[in-house]
């Protein structure tokens, strides 16, 4: 951040008065400028034991399977934004039952909150962000063409979690890929 939003100053990052931490600070005007991490909504969306995983038709990992899942907008909720993701990427319907898993992911800044649900009618479709969509049996989620750990890490847990018919909501963190 180089210039304030308020006032088109120029920002300096240093520690305001009474925080701990380094944040743009306004010359100008002096309003402090918080950054925070981004919230990630989705789901797992299921009709008849199969999963509905989107193709992405857009960067980052274009062409790489994923459960329907991005940012929240103000003013929704959580749940609102993993049904509003599911219509955008895969034109489907769902009724959201319950959040499922959170995982923090400090090195990208992003929280991710997965929840499970059910397709409300067999009906879907690749949306505006998707190249392709489609329903999967477990044996045939390509696990090799997935866009995010975290997807993976959620689906494997999933698959576990339904053989017991036992859903506990999760929370983890997922440390970078050391290469």
């Amino acid at each position: 951040m180089k210039f304030c939003t308020q006032c088109a100053n120029p920002v300096s990052l240093r520690i305001p008065a009474g925080d701990t931490l380094p944040r743009h600070v306004c010359e100008g005007c002096g309003e402090i400028h918080y950054q925070n991490p981004k919230i990630v909504a989705g789901c797992i969306p299921e009709w008849e034991g199969k999963i509905l995983l989107c193709r992405r038709g857009i960067e980052p990992r274009h062409g790489l399977w994923t459960i329907p899942a991005g940012f929240m907008e103000n003013g929704e909720t959580i749940e609102q934004a993993a049904a509003r993701e599911t219509w955008e990427e895969a034109c489907a319907k769902v009724s959201i039952d319950g959040l499922y898993a959170v995982f923090n992911i400090p090195h990208v800044n992003q929280v991710y909150m997965i929840f499970r649900a059910a397709l409300t009618v067999a009906d879907f479709a690749p949306g505006i962000e998707s190249l392709e969509t489609a329903l999967f049996e477990e044996e045939d989620i390509p696990w090799s063409e997935m866009a995010f750990p975290v997807v993976v890490q959620s689906l494997k847990r999933y698959f576990s979690d339904r053989v017991e018919d036992h859903f506990p909501t999760f929370v983890g963190t997922l440390e970078p890929i050391k290469r």
